[in-house]
């Protein structure tokens, strides 16, 4: 039965518990957090009567810096003023000299146009400077009372800076900073809105949950059946497999009811929990017969069956081998067996033998092949002592 997979119940889950979990600590934390927003928004207060810009700090150092040396700067404009047009030997007039001694020789010496052009160009750029700086020095005028106020916001720029241990230039980032942060206790203090988080979290799980148990409540009995099937032809005749779907008090993250798995292992005994029934290898013939039936849905890629063929012989032990073959078709499938009616139906066989070393005993594990593939299944239906006949029964079970 395809239905909602109980994955898909992770993520509403989460959500749920950690919805849950906020409003816990939220009810937990409430003076706490009362305490912690009245202290933020004291200290947001007090910055906010500074109303620090995100540049301001650099603009009214560098407009202190400007009105304290006004005076110099202004000193500075006349200076170059005088050296460039007003004093007596300026370089206007020593530039306006050459550029008329050389004018009045360009019809003898032609190349004197080139220098010409140059020089007017210099004069050209001394009298644009003269009135750039003519220009500044009408603007660059003592302001004491803009001065003044400078030194009012920045004298308070340095008195929070210190009070809160930052660098001035600080100041902004910490106040954006404590504002974000308590945007985060009002929402943390805010227990209706958090119980409307919880109660909405709540029913996307719930309404999820719910999916799923339908889901299982239809796919449980045709688990059941279609392994019970399976164990049929498995030694276990009359054999009963039920899948038993509990309630859960509480609402857990795999859904609303815990699955248990029931096994009656012969006709006429009650079905009960398969860990307490069953032998170990009725236990791998059962897994062998889920892992075939579901064998499309699993996730596993490699499987490992230990002597699942404990226990049963001739036919049974064909169906086994068969069925494991059938589940190799598309994931890796390992099996230790003393059967060759199991072994034959393998693709790769690796034999497993212990040994005597200096006094120690040893395990090895050998991939075999060919012939001695052949040889050694024969040994597994007649013993150490080959014979024609045997070699032949085994090379027919692996040819089939």
């Amino acid at each position: 039965y395809a239905g909602v997979p109980a994955q898909a119940l992770a993520q509403p889950w989460q959500a749920w518990r950690n919805a849950h979990k906020a409003l816990l600590d939220a009810r937990q934390a409430q003076d706490s957090l009362q305490r912690e927003r009245e202290r933020l928004a004291w200290q947001i207060g007090e910055l906010d009567k500074l109303a620090p810009g995100e540049h301001e700090w650099e603009e009214l150092n560098t407009q202190h810096s400007r009105l304290s040396n006004v005076q110099a700067l202004r000193d500075a404009v006349q200076t170059a003023v005088d050296a460039l047009q007003e004093s007596d030997d300026n370089a206007s007039a020593l530039l306006g000299r050459a550029l008329t001694a050389l004018q009045n020789q360009e019809h003898i010496e032609p190349e004197f146009k080139g220098l010409i052009d140059v020089l007017s160009s210099a004069l050209a750029q001394v009298e644009d400077a003269v009135h750039s700086l003519n220009g500044y020095a009408r603007h660059a005028e003592l302001e004491p009372q803009r001065l003044a106020e400078l030194d009012e916001r920045l004298s308070l720029w340095v008195s929070l800076a210190r009070r809160y241990k930052r660098t001035p230039a600080e100041l902004p980032e910490l106040l954006s900073a404590w504002r974000s942060e308590l945007q985060k206790l009002d929402a943390a203090a805010d227990l209706v809105g958090l119980e409307k988080t919880e109660q909405g979290a709540q029913a996307v799980y719930m309404d999820a949950a719910r999916q799923v148990s339908k889901a299982r409540s239809k796919a449980a009995p045709l688990l059941a059946k279609a392994i019970t099937q399976a164990m049929q032809g498995l030694g276990m005749q009359g054999g009963k497999f039920e899948v038993a779907l509990g309630k859960l008090e509480q609402p857990a993250q795999h859904g609303l009811e815990q699955a248990e798995f029931l096994v009656a292992g012969h006709s006429g005994s009650t079905p009960r929990p398969v860990g307490k029934v069953a032998s170990g290898g009725e236990l791998s013939r059962i897994a062998l017969a889920i892992a075939v039936t579901t064998s499309q849905l699993g996730q596993a890629q490699t499987l490992i069956f230990d002597e699942v063929d404990s226990g049963v012989g001739g036919a049974v032990a064909e169906t086994v081998g068969r069925l494991m073959k059938q589940l190799g078709k598309d994931r890796q499938v390992m099996a230790v067996t003393h059967l060759p009616q199991v072994a034959a139906c393998a693709d790769h066989h690796l034999m497993v033998a212990k040994r005597p070393d200096k006094g120690q005993t040893v395990s090895t594990v050998e991939l075999v092949h060919s012939e001695q593939r052949v040889a050694e299944v024969a040994r597994m239906l007649g013993g150490e002592k080959l014979s024609g006949t045997t070699l032949a029964h085994a090379k027919e079970m692996l040819g089939q």
